[in-house]
């Protein structure tokens, strides 16, 4: 490939290769080297790189049309994706509106929770609930619900600014409640803040069911998801599940929702759900909810793509290869693997302090201090020096700052759902070594952890 400088600009200046091909959990660079996709990206590549499958599916869409506008045609590839992923709903989210991706999937459940509110005359319900830390996209709306103060400070000013809880990061208290009270504590929280703000104006709570970027596949007690849905029903505020990065079998099951055996009012979906072979994403919702506003005179929402023939070939295939290859039962079963070599790497390393996550999104979290979790040092800006080591070895990670985005470490660990068990154990060489590279550095203990 060319020296010559790049037009283009992201996040920030680090250096990377050019991306020659992937095939399956790899990556390899223009030179060969091979890289471990231990992240999926970011969260994305759930079934994997390169299937020949999707690839064909794609290819005879291509050869009928790749653009039909949503009101000018049905078009076969959405109505047969909007059917299967009904198919794998619980039971009575049964609409579906396409979309590009999550940001715009969130966005869709919030305005679609905002006209629905109109129709039954509730005009003063309003404010969306949300968590601290959460992440829930990076246009101002979504990024109004998402806790993240380094990415939401500088645009304060042009948000409404949308009512927060504490996410229940259990692991973090130090009381002498049991988990599941704890569970209880956290949600209470909602309906403290409910009745605070006025149940008159509040419209919806959104949250993650396991934690994704700002919280690291933080997962609360089970006690806390019955009781969310408790409170949310008490006050007819509807209940959203940001789904982007748990749904499409990434936890185990197809929605992580269906762990607790808790229906949402929407869903938004993302990432995994098109696996990354094309943009796309979902809201759905029930019929409940979907025909009033289309009653009323139509859902005044809408993306240029959404819907496009051929995202939807391609999500179609990703959904018919979970479902063919039994993925989530792959994902169920490697997930119990990984969390066992991780909290195998928690023995090792006395500055890992916490290890977490459902199926295949699971995280570790640095400390300086295990008894009360104190952060390490911010300035050793251990959350991104990981990440460069790891990735000079052949490991691509995924890490944050933990505690809203000013201090704490942890890392996501979530492997495309084909992973062997074989492959974890390549993925967790690499990464003891890379852990082993930082602690060097930085100074740090190794060993058996007292």
């Amino acid at each position: 490939m060319t020296d010559a400088p790049s037009h283009l600009f992201y996040q920030s200046r680090t250096p990377r290769p050019f991306l020659d091909h992937g095939e399956g959990i790899y990556l390899f660079d223009e030179t060969g080297k091979r890289y471990i996709d231990g992240s999926s990206g970011a969260m994305v590549s759930n079934i994997g790189h390169s299937n020949p499958r999707v690839l064909a599916a794609m290819k005879a869409q291509m050869d009928r049309a790749t653009f039909g506008y949503r009101l000018h045609f049905r078009t076969e590839a959405s109505e047969a994706l909007a059917t299967k992923t009904v198919s794998m709903m619980p039971k009575g989210l049964d609409r579906v509106f396409f979309v590009s991706g999550g940001s715009e999937a969130v966005e869709s459940a919030v305005k679609l929770a905002r006209q629905y509110a109109i129709t039954q005359g509730q005009e003063s319900r309003w404010k969306v609930i949300s968590r601290f830390p959460s992440y829930h996209g990076c246009t101002l709306g979504a990024l109004d619900l998402t806790g993240y103060d380094p990415l939401a400070r500088p645009f304060d000013p042009m948000m409404r600014g949308m009512p927060k809880v504490p996410a229940p990061a259990t692991y973090l208290d130090r009381d002498n409640l049991s988990e599941e009270q704890r569970g209880l504590k956290y949600a209470e929280m909602l309906r403290d803040k409910i009745l605070a703000e006025g149940p008159e104006t509040v419209l919806a709570f959104i949250m993650e069911p396991v934690g994704g970027a700002s919280t690291g596949a933080l997962v609360a007690p089970d006690s806390y998801y019955g009781r969310i849905r408790e409170i949310c029903d008490e006050f007819g505020i509807l209940l959203i599940y940001d789904e982007v990065m748990t749904g499409a079998g990434r936890t185990g099951r197809f929605l992580a929702a269906q762990h607790w055996g808790i229906t949402p009012d929407i869903v938004a979906l993302s990432k995994g759900f098109g696996a990354g072979y094309a943009p796309l994403g979902a809201m759905v919702a029930p019929a409940r909810l979907v025909d009033p506003i289309l009653d009323a005179g139509g859902f005044l929402h809408g993306f240029t793509y959404a819907g496009n023939p051929l995202a939807c070939s391609a999500g179609l295939a990703v959904l018919e290869e979970i479902e063919t290859q039994d993925l989530i039962g792959n994902a169920a079963a490697m997930g119990v693997v990984l969390m066992e070599q991780l909290k195998g790497l928690m023995a090792r390393y006395p500055f890992i302090g916490d290890v977490r996550g459902k199926g295949l999104l699971t995280a570790f979290e640095f400390v300086s201090d295990r008894e009360t979790m104190e952060p390490l040092p911010a300035e050793l800006n251990a959350h991104s020096r990981l990440v460069e080591l790891a990735y000079t070895r052949g490991l691509i990670t995924y890490s944050r700052r933990t505690r809203g985005g000013v201090a704490g470490d942890h890392f996501l660990i979530a492997p495309p759902l084909i992973i062997k068990e074989h492959q974890i154990g390549e993925m967790m060489e690499i990464l003891t070594d890379s852990l082993d590279a930082f602690a060097a550095e930085v100074g740090l203990e190794t060993g058996v952890a007292a």
